[in-house]
């Protein structure tokens, strides 16, 4: 990644994503990463309003400009990213003092993973870049 190495703190929700050959793929939609450990692991970028956001890893950013971050794929290999979930806020761990039942029911049960899908409104809001950075 070109230019400064802590220019990735700057990157906002809405800034445009173009392909290694100059074409526009998308809006960011979020940062991924550790801003206070200063660890950039990647992005979330929106191909369209309504598109599942797509992960892309610190690796592939190429070069981050004003508004512009350029990634080093080009459009067949931005289609042929992982779509990107949002990690859990925060887990919540059981000792031993729960009770049998209540973990059998926890494993069972699993994770959310839907709870942590954004909304529409602010996916939208993001892909216009009318929210902030998370």
């Amino acid at each position: 990644m070109t230019g400064d190495p802590v220019s990735w703190l700057l990157i906002e929700p809405g800034w445009r994503v173009i392909t290694a050959d100059g074409q526009e793929v998308g809006r960011v939609e979020a940062v991924v990463g550790d801003s206070g450990a200063d660890i950039f692991d990647g992005l979330a970028i929106a191909t369209g309003i309504l598109a599942r956001p797509q992960y892309v890893p610190a690796e592939r950013v190429s070069e981050i400009t004003d508004g512009v971050v350029r990634l080093s794929l080009d459009r067949n290999a931005v289609g042929a990213l992982e779509e990107y979930v949002e990690p859990a806020a925060s887990v919540e761990v059981e000792g031993d003092g729960a009770s049998r039942t209540e973990r059998v029911e926890e494993a069972l049960r699993g994770p959310d993973l839907r709870a942590h899908r954004e909304g529409i409104l602010r996916r939208a809001l993001a892909w216009f870049g009318l929210v902030g950075r998370r």
